[in-house]
């Protein structure tokens, strides 16, 4: 750059050769800046460091689990009626909303998180965040759903009846509502580069983000946002459990433990000591029904508590963290942006985690689901057993076969022998 700035009033220096030779010299040099700022860009963003790799292993972990995991959920309550409860329903409205949030949004938001750029474009910067806000409505608005049906049928089982139709016209309310509610979502979102003089050279330090005309919007959106699919569902449901919890293990209702003791030893005292024509028979089946009922819902309680327990967990970090970037505009200076970045990685994995914990809560706690994932596998195997058992069959067959050929050879040649 130097020999471009010399004495210009010679005559070497205004020759077509010396022209020829400052401008090899100037694309030399630009050349090997863009080779340098390349591999800088590499060494320091998209190189995968220590803890990356961890993350990559964590998320193709969380990816398996939750396919395989929530397909098995949709196919066994569709292979088997007597699981077609509503309360099965809204699981697999819950199993297919986290199946689409891992097939389209975990991969892109892996990418993002180890490069930090966007690669895919406007369109799939406006469709992966949309897709990503509806399965999280989705997922609140399911879990609502179950905890509202639970207490209807625990609490106040005259006031309304559940039925699976009624379920299915709640599935479909609940996506045209997310669907509608998430549109701003699509709206402002836009990829963009944080630095447009290298956009010619490089696709890196583009973003995808929100996009908005004044400030006040985002910090009433996202509150909004944050009250509607966090705060006030989590508020509602948790209410609805502690009344559904005490009416179950608290209350003395008919179909209670202790109840059902007094009522078991009165049948047992009747039984020893009969007087005629009363049906002790009768009455001893109906408390035992009553019992596998009371420990049934007790258990469906459980299970449920524990999976909104597990969803409240998962998406408590993502939800502050954009509370106080959107809302109060903290993380705006990079002080400490490594560890920024490291917290909304991990609050990001936490949201596919989610979507992968909740098939494994359904195994442990559930002896239905766990007894159709059995069979699922066992299938598997006895598909395996009977192919292998077939080729072996094919192969003692054609073995079998060939020592009666060759008997039957032998045989012919001794009769002949004879002759």
């Amino acid at each position: 750059m130097s020999g471009v700035t010399g004495n210009l009033d010679c005559e070497e220096c205004l020759s077509p050769a010396h022209v020829s030779n400052t401008t090899e010299l100037n694309l030399h040099s630009a050349a090997d800046e863009d080779e340098e700022l390349l591999r800088y860009i590499w060494r320091e963003y998209l190189h995968p460091k220590q803890y990356e790799w961890v993350l990559i292993v964590a998320y193709i972990i969380v990816f398996c689990v939750s396919l395989i995991g929530n397909s098995l959920v949709c196919f066994a309550v569709w292979k088997n009626r007597h699981m077609r409860t509503v309360t099965n329903y809204f699981i697999v409205n819950l199993s297919f909303a986290d199946v689409l949030v891992t097939i389209i949004c975990l991969p892109a938001s892996l990418v993002v998180d180890i490069t930090e750029t966007w690669f895919f474009g406007n369109t799939l910067c406006k469709i992966v965040p949309y897709l990503q806000t509806i399965s999280v409505s989705v997922s609140v608005l399911t879990l609502s759903c179950i905890a509202q049906d639970r207490w209807y049928a625990i609490c106040h089982p005259l006031m309304f009846k559940s039925t699976a139709k009624r379920a299915r016209k709640s599935i479909v309310i609940i996506w045209v509502v997310s669907c509608v509610i998430m549109i701003p979502q699509a709206v402002v979102m836009e990829s963009s580069s944080l630095l447009p003089e290298l956009t010619n050279k490089t696709s890196l330090f583009t973003v995808c983000d929100e996009h908005w005309e004044a400030e006040i919007y985002p910090k009433v959106y996202h509150t909004c946002f944050f009250i509607v699919t966090y705060f006030a569902p989590l508020c509602l449901m948790v209410l609805a459990y502690i009344q559904i919890c005490h009416k179950l293990w608290f209350q003395q209702i008919p179909g209670n433990t202790s109840v059902m003791q007094r009522k078991w030893r009165s049948m047992q005292c009747s039984a020893s000591s009969p007087s005629p024509g009363e049906p002790v028979r009768v009455r001893t089946s109906t408390v035992c029904a009553e019992i596998k009922q009371i420990r049934a819902r007790r258990k469906t309680a459980r299970m449920l508590m524990v999976v909104l327990f597990v969803f409240a967990l998962c998406y408590l970090p993502i939800s502050i963290l954009n509370l106080m970037k959107r809302v109060f505009g903290s993380f705006k200076h990079g002080n400490d942006r490594q560890t920024v970045y490291a917290w909304f990685t991990f609050s990001h994995w936490l949201i596919y985690a989610n979507s992968a914990a909740n098939p494994i809560i359904y195994n442990f706690l559930s002896g239905k689901f766990r007894e159709e994932f059995k069979a699922a596998f066992s299938c598997c195997q006895r598909k395996e057993q009977s192919q292998t058992v077939r080729m072996r069959t094919s192969t003692d067959s054609r073995k079998s076969m060939s020592t009666q050929v060759i008997n039957m050879d032998n045989v012919s040649r001794i009769s002949d022998h004879l002759v």
